[in-house]
């Protein structure tokens, strides 16, 4: 599907006109009408501003599917959770150190089938979601209706996606180690930028430690980090929790271990 054809569904499926496209783009409607027709494409520099309106990613505008997405779309294909519907330990630190006695704002970063995005929906959080998978999101919108809760999933890719309004929590789990070690200035000062006085990042990361047990052929486009190199960029905020945990994982059947760094961070 070319990047023209792709423009033109999602703008239709959202109900945007070309006009309306055009204005929040800052170009003419005329240059939206040679996309979709084919005649030419949008500047490289408007294509991430094009991907957070169409509620895509820049890699779906231009065509591409990564073998990351296309790995985690085939993990969602069946009906049944294949993270479970556990929350992650970071959700119960969220609750004793912000517990919902307001609607606190949160954003999760990656979350998958959204299993912990709608547990802090149900008690009482104001969540949005973002994923890279459509078929997680949708699975988080089916796991929300079923507990009579509401999240605000949408699709983004966290390469591309940057803040432009303010969260009291931002929670990530398992997630920033398929972002380039060159974007990760860039994006946590933006996260960071984009918190509430007060408020908290519960976070994890995969770490490398040289007596790991890797799983072969994995390695891809995922970027470990470094022991501490979380915490580091945090050195300005309060530490409310640090920690590294090494563990087994069974996930797509080969057995193997991850080590973890473990942070929920306070800013002040």
């Amino acid at each position: 599907m070319s990047i023209g054809t792709t423009i033109a569904k999602k703008r239709k499926a959202l109900g945007f006109t070309q006009k309306e496209l055009a204005d929040r783009l800052k170009v003419s409607f005329q240059a939206i009408s040679k996309w979709e027709k084919g005649i030419s494409n949008p500047d490289v520099e408007l294509l991430p501003a094009l991907a957070e309106i169409l509620g895509t990613t820049v890699d779906a505008l231009v065509g591409y599917r990564s073998p990351i997405l296309a790995d985690y779309e085939e993990r969602y294909q069946n009906s049944d959770y294949y993270w479970g519907i556990e929350p992650n330990r970071l959700c119960y630190d969220i609750m004793r150190l912000r517990p919902p006695v307001k609607p606190y704002r949160v954003l999760d970063i990656g979350c998958g089938e959204g299993k912990d995005a709608v547990f802090l929906a149900r008690n009482g959080y104001q969540v949005s979601a973002m994923d890279i998978a459509e078929k997680g999101l949708e699975k988080g919108r089916i796991l929300a209706e079923k507990c009579n809760t509401y999240v605000d999933f949408f699709k983004a890719d966290i390469a591309d996606y940057r803040l432009t309004k303010k969260y009291d929590i931002i929670f990530s789990s398992g997630v920033f180690h398929f972002l380039r070690p060159e974007l990760r200035d860039d994006i946590f000062e933006n996260l960071k930028k984009n918190t509430s006085e007060g408020g908290l990042h519960a976070m994890n990361v995969f770490v490398s430690k040289p007596y790991v047990k890797r799983v072969p052929g994995k390695k891809g486009d995922r970027f470990e980090w470094k022991s501490g190199e979380l915490f580091m960029r945090y050195h300005d905020w309060h530490m409310c929790r640090i920690d590294e945990e090494l563990f087994d994982c069974n996930s797509g059947g080969i057995p193997h271990q991850h080590c973890m760094d473990i942070m929920v961070a306070e800013k002040r």
